[in-house]
């Protein structure tokens, strides 16, 4: 997923999408999941050329990846969607620019409490025997970059290092996420939790285990009838509620935390017990999954009043 939140970090994009072939060849792409450039091409009734500049400005703005493919005595283009989703948020923040980022391995929870399935893995290897939750205190998970449970929960510490006298007005996070199945299965839902400091803040719907294409970052080891790929998620949390990629799920507020330059801050993600769905949690890190990022924090601030002082 893009994430847009001006319009010149944007303009490359609209550009792009500023063409019915583009558009066209995009939902193409999207109903085939790849196509070669030849047939393409016929499919759209022009020429290679032609084909060939249209290509270059959706690759070029991240859109759509190209491989080569060795087909006869000769390669062919392949060309595929990389980005599954854009979320375009204008809104204008006034401390924009007071942003603290951080990332969080996959790995480095501070507290958990799983029920199998579950497992976890670095890029090189699976971390101790999988259903088994005692491999969850291994010391090798601290370079997982994988972690899936069917029940339960992981909680991070976010580290908060924004500068003194400083209050919390948002926190983004962004991760790649989806349920877990025993194998996998794209129809199979889970009630995701996302807790602040034990309050929480608002609950995403997984549709499924991904497993019908390998993740572009996964491993080759990686066993092909196991969780591929994720979902990759923005949970934001400001002064008007709680969002999920833009759309709000609790009237939950960050000024409800009263989170200061002091302030620890815990983030949880669980499926509950008493979910609907109890389908299970799947984490991805860089090195698996679509998206090639570990669990991505930012946390907005601005001066704190007098009285807060």
């Amino acid at each position: 997923m893009l994430h847009i939140t001006s319009l010149k970090d944007g303009l490359e994009i609209f550009k792009a999408l500023g063409s019915d072939v583009r558009i066209e060849i995009l939902n193409i792409l999207l109903d085939n999941n790849n196509m070669s450039m030849n047939e393409l091409a016929s499919r759209l009734k022009i020429t290679n050329g032609a084909l060939t500049s249209h290509i270059k400005k959706l690759e070029g703005c991240g859109l759509i990846n190209t491989s080569s493919e060795s087909v006869g005595h000769g390669n062919q283009k392949i060309c595929s969607v990389h980005l599954d989703k854009i979320l375009i948020d204008l809104e204008k923040q006034e401390d924009f620019q007071n942003v603290y980022s951080t990332d969080l391995k996959v790995g480095h929870y501070a507290n958990y409490r799983i029920c199998p399935t579950c497992g976890l893995a670095s890029d090189k290897a699976l971390i101790g025997e999988v259903d088994d939750p005692r491999y969850f205190d291994h010391p090798d998970r601290y370079s997982a970059d994988i972690l899936w449970f069917t029940k339960g929960f992981v909680e991070y510490n976010i580290p908060n290092f924004i500068p003194s006298f400083q209050k919390i007005t948002q926190i983004t996070i962004s991760a790649e996420l989806s349920s877990e199945a025993p194998g996998v299965n794209n129809v199979w839902p889970s009630d995701i939790s996302f807790y602040l400091n034990d309050v929480c803040i608002g609950n995403w719907l997984s549709p499924g285990d991904f497993g019908d294409s390998r993740g572009l970052f996964t491993p080759d080891w990686w066993f092909p009838n196991w969780n591929q790929y994720g979902l990759l998620k923005l949970l934001v949390i400001n002064k008007k509620g709680t969002y999920i990629d833009g759309l709000k799920i609790s009237d939950v507020t960050i000024d409800s935390f009263n989170l200061n330059y002091q302030s620890s801050i815990r983030f949880r993600m669980a499926v509950d017990d008493d979910a609907e769905h109890v389908g299970g949690l799947t984490i991805f890190g860089k090195s698996f999954g679509n998206y090639g990022q570990d669990i991505k924090v930012n946390i907005h601030y601005a001066p704190m009043d007098e009285i807060q002082q």
